[in-house]
């Protein structure tokens, strides 16, 4: 049914489904107030029923927003406005009374890449001038979430009121979310999230693939003191699924901090050795770096098992015996589609044949999903409509899909999801691992000297820039703990967090390693196979974290001793030479680059135990 104009009511919205009633005092009045500064037309509460799911999809499909795929079961299609297809850095802001708070001062007044701070009388005219009647016409859907298993003393619960039924549905997969997130709630304490898609109806101007949104007055606020996210314009998964980045990092890295925990842009797996012993890995890289793959990975090595508990972000916490602990607060993947295939991540492709939703991927007639890097041949005969919603061939010079298409799909059906992925208190982190996409220079793998060390290589962290956000071209940028674009305060401020966590009495700190998998040869393309045969660097940091002494130290860190990697069975000859050279001149410019990034963006906030240990990289790099 399309969607109705507003009546004249002036007693507030028709409740179509749940009873404000029965919400906590503090909860009615989160959804009272933004009812009356947005005048929905329509409230539901969500219960998360398999009925209420159904209901919202064949709404979606009803509105033109999603097509049914046949080929597979319950999986939906959609294709945004061309103008929506991504986070928007430059819209994304935090908003604190001191900007120090939320970003470091640059050298001499220049702009900070490590975040964008608000005022909050900025914020407060923003409001103004986006959200009174934004939701007019149309429904406000009440969503409580639980980020985390429901009850886990690590988890916790948000509500997001949003206007879009594809938000409802896409948080279904992405959070647990509905009645028992509400009967765990009580009167306890929630992260408040308000979106909108900007849209009221009548609307103004003809939607574009029937996608609402309003990209010229995108912004996505993070309002840390009162807990809350403020999202307008935008549909996109990461502007307007808030339990994910906003909360699950910007919000919770700020509660974490407070708090004495971590919240990080980590996957976390679980590796058992031929043996049968398991141990559990968190691995922090920027999008387009693998991330996904690894957490799927399947080893070449005989005798070796990888499980899965998340594929994007670690909440860890040091326990009372002080182990360090994790659980993957999400309940669903929301992966970028091109380049998975059969052979980058068998496991992927086998998660994502049910219950998904996919986003501005390519369709094929017969009713199936494609894009680049998929490797599978078509049927005779089948033919392929791009996310641009018209005829594709491999002439037309452009990506079938959008380099940033994505599969909503649950965790759950993850054929080598953990045993563990639920488990309330968390999974025991020994190894905490740090990469990028480093085409020359930097070795396949090494091991930090120490915790501090270890700080200082992930805030060294730098990789070729992708498409998940708006930035163009291959630059190589630096981007620490792979969190550049989600810190939720002050990156200084962060950096000597993470540093006291070795202050902890009987904390047993992981062992913290660097990788690329992205070393190229000046001639002959990848020197590393990557992919299932990574495992052979997770057999090698599986035993140096049970102490193995079969690493050297060199002016990096300690590296992998000749012959401990275990190359057997490779199929492909590996010139371990050059894929662990280190080039005197490479590493001089490296240590330039972080000084002048460390100098220009953290200034003052750079940790005197940073700074030392660019220093002590400097003295090691000229002896090489």
């Amino acid at each position: 049914m399309p969607p109705q104009l507003p009546s004249q009511n002036q007693k507030g919205p028709r409740i179509l489904q749940g009873d404000p009633g029965t919400l906590s005092p503090a909860f009615k009045e989160f959804v009272d107030a933004n009812v009356s500064l947005c005048q929905p037309e329509y409230l539901h509460i969500c219960d998360g029923s398999d009925e209420e799911n159904t209901a919202i999809l064949t709404q979606l499909e009803e509105q033109g927003m999603i097509k049914k795929l046949n080929k597979y079961e319950n999986c939906w299609l959609a294709r945004t406005d061309p103008r929506d297809v991504a986070r928007v850095e430059s819209k994304t802001v935090i908003v604190t009374r001191d900007q120090r708070d939320t970003v470091p001062t640059p050298l001499e007044g220049g702009v900070s890449q490590l975040g964008r701070w608000m005022s909050p009388e900025e914020f407060d005219k923003a409001m103004a001038q986006r959200f009174p009647g934004c939701m007019k016409g149309r429904t406000m859907y009440v969503i409580p979430y639980s980020m985390g298993p429901v009850g886990s003393p690590l988890s916790k619960i948000g509500v997001e009121l949003t206007d879009s039924p594809y938000v409802v549905a896409s948080m279904r997969v992405m959070t647990r979310m509905g009645k028992a997130v509400l009967s765990a709630l009580g009167t306890g304490e929630f992260v408040r999230c308000l979106h909108s898609v900007g849209c009221p109806l009548p609307l103004k101007k003809p939607l574009v693939n029937n996608w609402p949104c309003n990209p010229e007055q995108t912004l996505v606020a993070h309002i840390p003191d009162h807990r809350q996210i403020v999202s307008f314009g935008s549909g996109y998964g990461g502007n307007s699924l808030l339990g994910k980045k906003c909360f699950a990092l910007r919000i919770a890295s700020r509660i974490a901090k407070e708090e004495g925990w971590l919240a990080e842009h980590m996957l976390i797996l679980g590796v058992t050795n031929p043996a049968g012993e398991k141990k559990y890995m968190a691995a922090a890289f920027p999008s387009a770096c693998g991330k996904t793959n690894l957490a799927m990975l399947c080893p070449t090595l005989p005798g070796w098992k990888v499980e899965c508990v998340g594929d994007d972000i670690a909440w860890m916490k040091f326990d009372d015996q002080g182990n360090l602990r994790a659980i993957n607060p999400e309940n669903g993947f929301f992966g970028v589609a091109p380049g998975t295939s059969a052979k980058t991540n068998p496991n992927a492709m086998e998660t994502i044949v049910k219950n998904t939703i996919f986003t501005n991927v390519a369709e094929t007639s017969d009713g199936g999903v494609y894009w680049e890097g998929m490797d599978q041949a078509l049927p005779e005969g089948v033919t392929i409509t791009s996310w641009k919603n018209e005829p594709w061939s491999k002439e037309d010079g452009e990506p079938c899909a959008h380099p940033n298409s994505r599969f909503c799909t649950p965790a759950e059906q993850c054929p080598i999801i953990d045993p563990l992925w639920e488990s309330p208190e968390g999974v025991p982190i020994e190894a905490i691992i740090f990469g990028g996409r480093r085409p020359e220079g930097v070795p396949l793998v090494y091991e930090a000297f120490s915790w501090q060390h270890g700080v200082f290589i992930g805030a060294a962290m730098r990789s070729e820039a992708t498409a998940a956000a708006e930035h163009k071209g291959k630059m190589i940028m630096h981007d620490p703990f792979a969190m550049r674009p989600f810190f939720g305060y002050n990156f200084g401020q962060y950096l000597s967090h993470w540093l006291s966590m070795a202050d902890r009495p009987g904390a047993k700190l992981p062992k913290i390693f660097h990788v690329n998998w992205f070393r190229k040869s000046p001639t002959a393309g990848f020197l590393w196979p990557g992919f299932g045969d990574n495992i052979r660097v997770l057999d090698w940091m599986f035993r140096r974290v049970n102490g193995e002494a079969i690493a050297q130290p060199s002016a990096v860190g300690y590296l992998p001793c000749h012959d401990s990697l275990n190359l057997q069975g490779l199929q492909e000859d590996v010139d371990l030479n050059e894929l662990f050279s280190l080039d005197q001149e490479f590493w001089q410019r490296e240590v330039e680059d972080v000084r002048k990034y460390f100098t220009t963006q953290v200034n003052h906030d750079l940790p005197k135990e940073v700074a030392q240990e660019l220093e002590f990289l400097q003295q090691r790099v000229k002896k090489i």
